[in-house]
């Protein structure tokens, strides 16, 4: 038998979701807290490489996640000069399974909404709009006090409520998120015929621009700055400074540019940083995603490590007889050196970007590249 009977997860986001899917499969009874008041995700479009394709498949979400998204086997690095010159087209390296691509891209509430759905198909109840006032555990399991005056008892409590996670500070783990130096604009936009792929710009007056195809009629473009507080702007200023940013960058971002004049379709963020060392559970609550985790996107593989996580948990749940210190033992095991090794790689290459050094990027990401092809 799994060692638990009934799980609750806190944050209906990628980690959080996906564990509660293998749960299910697994005949466990999962509830899904989720502050929020309905199916939500913060951002625009998401990258997804190989290790996370493989484990939509597991999900049973990859055909419709295929459909929505838009795949592709190369990257492309172009200069930052008058006419945006391809200095590389580079095959990437599949790690997914072989009817995969190397890399696809998503809108990512579409991305959402399908696990959600997923979820939903296999008995999970969501509660949308909850919040969580306690939790009180004991070496049997977990009594958790929702805000609306409900009282529940769970197996196992996972924590999967992201970056400022109130599961991480009720347990009272010090964690220091610390930013990066860097600033990422995003928008949303119609895709021109010209981007079939990512291509990365590096240098110009910014640290990287780029942009990722998220369906045959959708993109994602970004472009990576010196920090800034832009909180105090609107949306339409926003907007129009990445408009104006974008202008020194040309090839497909000369397609692009003229696409993007939704001002809601915009968004502004700080890269930022932390991990937490072993263990990431405290008795029968557990960390998982960005709660545990968190690093700048320069390798894309966030939503990929948060997929790694749910997964292995859910399996070593299930697994084991009981919540036993030999079953903590083994995901904490499994996770936690992998998950450090990708976050601390992603922030040595936005170090460098932030010092102008050249750095061995091929190798770095060459490191992690054979690291995830193996899976968690």
């Amino acid at each position: 038998m799994p060692a638990v009977s009934n799980v609750l997860v806190i944050g209906a986001g990628a980690a959080g979701t996906a564990a509660a899917i293998l749960l299910a499969e697994g005949g466990v009874d999962v509830e899904v807290a989720e502050i929020n008041p309905e199916v939500s995700a913060l951002g625009s479009g998401i990258t997804l490489q190989g290790n996370a394709l493989r484990i939509l498949d597991r999900l049973g979400v990859w055909e419709e996640c295929a459909a929505q998204g838009y795949g592709f086997d190369s990257l492309g690095l172009r200069a930052p000069d008058p006419n945006g010159t391809l200095i590389v087209e580079m095959p990437d390296v599949k790690t997914g399974l072989p009817h995969q691509p190397a890399t696809m891209g998503m809108f990512r509430p579409e991305l959402a909404r399908i696990l959600v759905k997923r979820a939903e198909s296999l008995g999970v109840r969501f509660r949308f709009g909850a919040t969580i006032n306690e939790l009180k555990q004991d070496d049997d399991g977990v009594d958790v006090h929702f805000a609306d005056g409900e009282t529940a008892r769970y197996d196992v409590v996972i924590g999967a409520d992201g970056i400022r996670s109130w599961t991480r500070r009720m347990l009272g783990i010090p964690l220091e998120t610390k930013p990066v130096g860097m600033g990422i604009w995003r928008v949303f936009a119609p895709r021109p015929e010209s981007v079939t792929r990512t291509d990365l710009y590096y240098g110009g007056p910014q640290y990287i621009a780029g942009y990722c195809p998220t369906g045959e009629d959708s993109l994602y473009a970004y472009i990576v700055e010196q920090a800034q507080d832009r909180s105090t702007l609107t949306k339409q200023e926003w907007l129009d400074i990445m408009i104006e940013q974008s202008r020194a960058y040309h090839g497909p971002w000369d397609d692009i540019r003229p696409l993007i004049t939704d001002p809601e379709q915009v968004n502004y963020t700080w890269f930022e940083y932390h991990v937490l060392d072993a263990p990431w559970n405290r008795g029968r609550v557990v960390l998982v995603g960005d709660a545990a985790h968190v690093c700048p996107p320069t390798i894309a593989q966030g939503a990929a490590m948060a997929f790694e996580d749910a997964t292995v948990l859910a399996e070593v749940l299930l697994k084991h007889d009981s919540p036993s210190q030999e079953m903590w033992d083994e995901f904490n095991g499994r996770r936690v050196p992998r998950a450090k090794f990708v976050a601390e790689a992603s922030l040595q290459l936005a170090q460098w970007l932030l010092d102008h050094e050249q750095g061995d990027v091929p190798g770095l990401v060459a490191s992690v590249v054979k690291l995830v092809a193996q899976p968690a």
